[in-house]
């Protein structure tokens, strides 16, 4: 017994060596990179991760404890072996938005394959951003915080985002990627703050995350096909949104997405598929919202083909969108808003294959109504409002 102990330790420390052997490591403080918030570490980050990427063996990039400061920055690929991105401090912008507002992507992961990105913490310092745009004054167009785009191969576990400028994390044209634990926060009165952003993607899993931003919590745009996400804690926010579509005259789809085991807390929606009025041959079908947590949710369930923010610039014609096959299924809680569930589909193209099952969603100040125009489909089990379709 002794002898069998003895060999499985020998084993287990020449697998730790091997495994450490077999990994190169680059810390950004070795290339110049200093944790004071103050100093510009950009080139330093961008030198260690020329050199993960040109590593023909897996390479691991680490950010220790600290603040490091980084104006936008694109880290490129391809690469050569798969990067792992391990960081324990956090990542400011420059307390001037308008060192990132123009660049459209502070941090911009571009053309990549196999990274993964573990912990740490982004502070894009949005505040001063935000109160430009509400004052009116001529301001920049704003920054994503962090951004993937044309990359395949994704995990991004344990990271937390904080103030972003306007949307936090961005996925564009990507295959396989997977965001998990996350954490986003921004103040509910701050502009265009989406949580996560998906489009012209496919194969996409967004789980075990909170977020609590001033629109969206998720949205879903044009494009995006395969998309999983589940046991998400959204408010204050817009909910999780499919669209807005019917941006463009010609522009693809979205298909296949399911939404499950997750609680909305006080947001302005729950789940929404939006469209501009416009002529458009877009569309969205075969979406799954199921087992789902209302909070005080002002629109539990909606689809809105005339969708216009503030009513401003609206192009008040019959949506293109083709919306069908959407199913709702155990969605119970509560709704600050006498209509809970409103289906507002186009004219000219009506949402078809709209299921209902087993929904109860209260009004705590008078009778729950549900609202449907060129809606068809059909409800089953116990529905609470009565179904209007």
């Amino acid at each position: 017994m002794a002898t069998r102990f003895i060999l499985s330790w020998i084993f287990f420390l020449l697998s730790i060596a091997f495994f450490q052997s077999s990994n190169a490591a680059y810390n950004v403080v070795n290339f110049g990179a200093r944790p004071d918030g103050k100093t510009d570490s950009t080139l330093p980050f961008l030198k260690a991760w020329l050199s993960a990427c040109n590593s023909v063996i897996p390479a691991t990039l680490y950010v220790p404890r600290g603040r490091f400061l980084l104006k936008p920055i694109v880290f490129s690929g391809p690469c050569k072996s798969k990067i792992v991105f391990q960081i324990a401090g956090t990542l400011v912008a420059p307390s001037d938005y308008w060192s990132l507002g123009n660049s459209g992507n502070w941090i911009l992961f571009n053309k990549v394959n196999r990274v993964a990105i573990y912990g740490g913490n982004l502070d894009a310092k949005g505040a001063g951003y935000w109160s430009c745009r509400i004052a009116g004054r001529s301001c920049p167009a704003g920054s994503r915080s962090i951004t993937f785009m044309w990359s395949s191969n994704i995990v991004v576990s344990g990271l937390t985002s904080i103030n972003s400028q306007i949307i936090h994390v961005a996925i564009d044209h990507c295959t396989d990627v997977i965001l998990r634990k996350l954490k986003i926060r921004a103040p509910s009165s701050s502009l265009n703050t989406d949580g996560i952003h998906v489009q012209s993607s496919t194969g996409i899993t967004i789980s075990s995350s909170s977020i609590m931003t001033g629109d969206d919590c998720i949205s879903i745009g044009e494009g995006s096909k395969n998309v999983w996400i589940d046991h998400i804690a959204c408010g204050p926010g817009h909910g999780i949104s499919i669209g807005s579509l019917g941006d463009y005259v010609s522009e693809d789809g979205v298909q296949n997405v399911t939404v499950t085991s997750s609680v909305f807390s006080g947001t302005q929606n729950g789940v929404r598929i939006k469209s501009w009025a416009r002529p458009s041959n877009g569309y969205a079908r075969n979406i799954a919202f199921r087992n789902i947590i209302m909070k005080g949710v002002y629109n539990p369930i909606i689809i809105d083909q005339k969708y216009c923010p503030d009513d401003n610039g609206c192009p008040n014609q019959s949506s293109g969108v083709k919306i069908s096959q959407v199913t709702y299924k155990n969605i119970r809680g509560t709704s600050a808003s006498q209509i809970a569930m409103n289906f507002v589909c186009s004219s000219s193209n009506p949402c078809t294959g709209i299921r209902l099952q087993d929904i109860k969603l209260t009004y705590n100040n008078g009778a729950e109504k549900s609202s449907c125009t060129n809606a068809a489909g059909i409800s089953t089990g116990v529905v609470i409002p009565r179904s209007c379709l």
